[in-house]
């Protein structure tokens, strides 16, 4: 109780903070990162780099009102299937942009629902990709796979095409809360799903779970938790369902008066959280967790874990290219993205240019707090040595930004002489000691909570 009521003093069940999955976060993009822009810096891709690539695919057949995601609704394929094409045409722009030696390190295919893609569909779009350019060693190729849509012809061209890595969403396996959140999926058809990949050789499977659903108990997250962990994931995200009915219209179906408080959404992120690690998985940032032997918890060991868009990752590209509506690239000179409708991307792309609408272009400490930040959502710590090694600041400026951090949460952090660290006890407070770190206003109503 005492330490809740600490976390609370510090604004945690009031806070609306950035999820950092980018620096500076994706609301601070603006104009001035246009096709040409875009274009100058795949130029800049040094040859024989290797590069990853993301593929968004928008369209659901339903749109689920827990969503905040940009997706579309749509009952027919003829949307799909025109979509497909401008997607092809764009990988084909891009590949007439690489240098030349370029390789792919990891592939990721989103949405939205990439399997309403039919499997003619997903060769297609398969054959392209493989003809953009070769795969890395050790290329990690995943797809999000909705049970609701998906077969066993989809998911053999998934198969022919390399896929060895799938994320499945599962959100909540009651029942009164799936019908809250317009999100009807079986344990059953689950577990098939999850039968159907490894019968393929599948064997890598990552699962997201919500808590702070409407209706969502202690009772009823451990009993969805029990139900995952009999389907042995690799790999288990364990996500704050966000209530943005500003920004998503869709979320106005869930009554507010059915989501539990603030204080209680922390009930429910520890009761599920004690359920993995009892189970042996590895917990990884801030909501990430794995099985021992899984590469997320290699990587964390080693200090290479890493936070883009889809989460923690262990790429180790530098270069990030998003294919599609909205899709978001990152490059080390900043971010890019897509316009965000289809008609607008489709339009673009059929003119021969890149849908390149916003993005930012990285200048005075972005690098540096950036890495500042993903630093703590990685590892719960920033490494004095670290910083200074990689920029070019002085030793005193960073012993003033971390102390004046400390100040701001008292007893929630320790400073040394080797930097900055999270207690286990204060990281549920991660994001907003992160937040302290950024030098850009935070958009109050564009953001979840803290917790």
């Amino acid at each position: 109780m005492k330490q809740k009521s600490q976390l609370a003093s510090l604004g945690l069940f009031d806070a609306k903070v950035p999820r950092y999955t980018s620096y500076p976060t994706a609301p601070h993009f603006a104009g001035g990162v246009n096709a040409s822009v875009f274009s100058g810096w795949l130029r800049d891709i040094a040859p024989g780099s290797q590069i990853s690539l993301y593929v968004h695919v928008p369209f659901c057949r339903r749109l689920c009102w827990f969503c905040a995601c940009r997706t579309q609704g749509t009952q027919s394929d003829a949307p799909v299937r025109a979509y497909l094409d401008t997607l092809k045409a764009e990988i084909a722009l891009l590949k007439s942009h690489l240098p030349e030696g370029v390789s792919l390190s990891r592939l990721h295919w989103g949405g939205g629902t990439p399997t309403l893609l039919s499997a003619d569909m997903i060769r297609e779009l398969a054959a392209a990709q493989a003809d953009l350019a070769p795969w890395a060693l050790g290329t990690k190729f995943s797809v999000e796979i909705d049970p609701n849509e998906c077969d066993a012809a989809r998911l053999d061209a998934l198969a022919e095409a390399g896929m060895n890595r799938a994320s499945i969403g599962v959100q909540d396996f009651d029942t009164t809360i799936q019908n809250a959140i317009g999100r009807l999926q079986s344990y059953e058809l689950t577990h098939e799903t999850f039968e159907m990949l490894r019968a393929r050789g599948i064997h890598s499977i990552n699962a997201d779970i919500l808590f702070g659903l409407p209706h969502q108990t202690p009772e009823r997250i451990t009993d969805s938790a029990q139900k995952l962990l009999s389907l042995s994931p690799d790999r288990v995200a364990l996500f704050g369902y966000a209530h943005v009915p500003w920004m998503a219209r869709r979320q106005t179906m869930i009554p507010t008066d059915t989501l539990p408080t603030p204080e209680n959404r922390l009930d429910l992120f520890d009761t599920a959280r004690r359920l993995f690690l009892w189970d042996g998985y590895r917990e990884i940032g801030i909501d990430h967790f794995a099985r021992p032997d899984d590469s997320l918890v290699k990587a964390q060991t080693s200090g290479r874990l890493k936070r883009n868009f889809q989460g923690y990752t262990e790429d180790p590209a530098d270069v990030l290219i998003g294919i599609g509506a909205s899709a978001i690239s990152r490059f080390p000179q900043g971010y890019a993205q897509n316009a965000p409708g289809t008609a607008d991307h489709a339009r673009a792309i059929a003119t021969g240019q890149f849908a390149t609408a916003r993005g930012h272009v990285f200048q005075g400490e972005d690098k540096l707090r950036g890495r500042m930040i993903e630093s703590l959502m990685c590892d719960f710590r920033i490494s004095a040595e670290d910083i200074l090694g990689k920029f070019q600041i002085s030793a005193q400026w960073l012993r003033d930004v971390l102390e004046q951090t400390a100040r701001a949460f008292p007893n929630m952090v320790e400073l040394s002489q080797e930097g900055l660290s999270i207690p286990e006890r204060a990281r549920p407070l991660t994001r907003m000691i992160a937040r302290s770190l950024d030098a850009y206003e935070v958009n109050q109503a564009g953001h979840s909570s803290a917790i």
